[in-house]
């Protein structure tokens, strides 16, 4: 006996300027191993505590070898997402990675309800998401942070974890 499938959709009109960020992380050398578990823990405690404007934030598995993990997150709004990428402690963990990956790589895309998508891949030894199809660029000048490449207007807040400058001086 065949069932109708239940089809469902959402409501998205409170959430106009919602933003889902897709997050990895892949191990290339066997010192990644003890960053990526590391940095889990880590990340657990900074959900649990409830950043304002995120919305939800669910763990995925890409592969097992080598390992690729990473999460879906969904954030209220872009203002919301990067004052918590430019706080503590992912400022922290961030200016830890640029100066030295520990055998990882990694990536994120986002998506912006409204329109556009912005993306940066960090010491991925092979390509994924998007850099699997469209022309890299350097992530250098207006590409450095995530509002350049997503080309929104106006400033953060607070000053970036770690300064392009101080990245590449």
């Amino acid at each position: 006996m065949n069932k109708k499938v239940t089809r469902r959709t959402v409501d998205l009109s409170a959430y106009p300027d919602l933003v889902v960020i897709h997050l990895g992380m892949r191990v290339h050398a066997l010192a990644g191993l003890k960053t990526l578990f590391g940095l889990g823990p880590r990340i657990a405690k900074s959900v649990q505590e409830q950043p304002d404007g995120l919305l939800l934030h669910e763990n995925m598995l890409f592969s097992l070898f080598p390992p690729h993990v990473g999460m879906r997150q969904y954030w209220r709004d872009f203002d919301a997402l990067e004052a918590w990428a430019r706080s503590e402690p992912h400022r922290a963990w961030w200016r830890q990675f640029l100066r030295d990956s520990g055998g990882t790589g990694f990536w994120h895309e986002a998506y912006f309800l409204r329109g556009g998508m912005e993306a940066v891949y960090d010491d991925m030894a092979i390509a994924t998401g998007f850099l699997r199809f469209a022309p890299s660029l350097d992530a250098r000048g207006a590409m450095f942070s995530a509002r350049g490449r997503a080309q929104r207007a106006g400033q953060a807040g607070t000053p970036e974890p770690l300064g392009e400058d101080e990245l590449y001086s």
